[in-house]
């Protein structure tokens, strides 16, 4: 007969060791992931590179049908090109408008638009709903950025590439006429079909093209907003000597990332540049080289179940294959050991656990922290034994009215159970229907925390 067996329990450590994070795979059969979203709710939308967005649910199950297939008469695919970016609006849940980045057949210019739900199935986009908003010419295939996200301002934040090549030829980056090469700001809840935040640098009259926020990236390869202190973070793929990271806040609009005065803090061409002063430096550089080739854009931790990832950015590089942190405050690189599969995206679920792509191999993984890094139970009050015989597990508690749910994860982190218990000292929770294997044991307080410990049934 099988039995559920109770792990040895975790203590908090103060230090988060390399070894302690690890992939396991959540779900497999995509096509070229680029991008992971989530609308607001328990679904993960998935951006193909080939125009197609489908949505994984809670449990690692994926949707039949294609929550959008934008079709390759309109999306020109490949390399760097293709569907590259998803941004659902502030206030999806009532409007249900949703934004993407994609190169358009013909020229391969950027094209942002917005799209709409199907009324009537959450499941489903409205394909005819289309409204292009903003279309950027691209001189070259490569350096299209294609990141979309609305930052705590409630504006649309895209990012730029400087129009590709190798070196900025025509210096786009610098140029303040041009959208090459920046970060752009836009409205789209004002204006036909958009208006500029008045916070822009350039806004009105002030010489320059009104959309930019910022100037100065090379190929700004995702960036994310911590939705806990609202900082801005953005990965810029270097040219061939250093791959960057940089850190501002919404408010700081008109800095200058530097390119291509500056690859990362090391001088690249800077005739025609202004003082050194001019330019904001990045948080965190690596070196071009030893396998190490291209940056890959993160999250700054901000879920419950890994306390050691608190205050911590975690992002890649695609061609190591390794994931790499670094504090929220700034400091050195810790990088883990290698990964497969050419991590190209990650993403964050409502809750705040993060995920990574391996654009080759097509599988979303969940990132999770093997040492757990969890507070004891046993400090909490809770106690947790099993009942082979009925296949049960049992947890103690003086108080458990206190308590919020309780969560049963597999060990690739999709939900297997969930349960919400009443009154008295102690819930019994079945497990017969479950496999062997390793399981995680999750409880939400009252306060909002998480207590977790690890469970196998053999």
């Amino acid at each position: 007969m099988k039995k559920l067996v109770l792990f040895t329990l975790f203590c908090i450590t103060s230090t988060l060791f390399s070894q302690s994070i690890a992939l396991q795979s959540f779900a497999t059969g995509f096509s070229s992931p680029v991008a992971i979203v989530n609308a607001g709710d328990s679904r993960l939308f998935v951006v193909q590179r080939g125009g197609a967005i489908r949505i994984l649910n809670a449990n690692g199950t994926i949707n039949a049908t294609n929550f959008l297939t934008i079709p390759s008469t309109t999306v020109l695919a490949g390399g760097e090109r293709g569907l590259l970016g998803l941004a659902f609006h502030p206030n999806y849940a009532t409007n249900g408008y949703f934004y993407v980045n994609y190169t358009r057949v013909g020229d391969g210019a950027t094209v942002i638009a917005r799209y709409s739900v199907n009324t009537t199935d959450a499941n489903i986009a409205n394909p005819a709903s289309a409204q292009i908003l903003l279309t950027v010419s691209q001189p070259y295939s490569n350096h299209n950025g294609g990141s979309l996200a609305f930052g705590p301002d409630g504006y649309l934040y895209i990012g730029m590439g400087d129009g590709g090549s190798g070196g900025d030829p025509q210096n786009y980056a610098q140029n303040i006429n041009s959208l090459l090469g920046k970060m752009l700001r836009i409205d789209v809840d004002n204006g036909t079909p958009y208006s500029i935040p008045a916070g822009n640098p350039f806004a009105g009259a002030t010489p320059g093209a009104d959309e930019i926020w910022a100037v100065g990236v090379r190929n700004p390869w995702k960036f994310s907003f911590d939705r806990n202190t609202g900082d801005l973070w953005i990965a810029d793929v270097g040219q061939n000597s250093v791959e960057e990271i940089n850190k501002a806040l919404p408010t700081e609009a008109g800095l200058n990332y530097g390119w291509k005065c500056y690859e990362g803090n090391s001088v690249f061409s800077t005739v025609g540049c202004g003082p050194i002063a001019n330019y904001k430096f990045p948080i965190a550089t690596y070196p071009y080289g030893g396998g190490y080739c291209s940056v890959t854009g993160g999250y700054s931790y901000t879920g419950l179940l890994y306390p050691n990832f608190q205050n911590k950015y975690f992002f890649a590089d695609y061609c190591a294959n390794r994931i790499g942190w670094i504090p929220t405050s700034g400091g050195t690189i810790t990088w883990t050991a290698p990964f497969s599969g050419g991590l190209a995206t990650f993403g964050e679920d409502v809750n705040g656990e993060l995920y990574v792509a391996g654009v080759s191999g097509g599988i979303i993984y969940k990132i999770n922290d093997t040492s757990l890094g969890t507070a004891d139970f046993v400090n909490e009050g809770f106690s947790v034994y099993p009942n082979p015989a009925e296949e049960m597990v049992t947890l103690k508690n003086p108080n458990l009215s206190a308590i919020k749910q309780i969560v049963l994860n597999d060990a690739s982190g999709k939900i297997v159970g969930t349960f919400h218990p009443t009154t008295g000292t102690e819930t019994t929770l079945s497990v017969q229907n479950l496999t062997s294997g390793i399981y995680f044991l999750s409880i939400e307080t009252a306060n909002g925390e998480w207590h977790r410990t690890k469970l196998m049934k053999n």
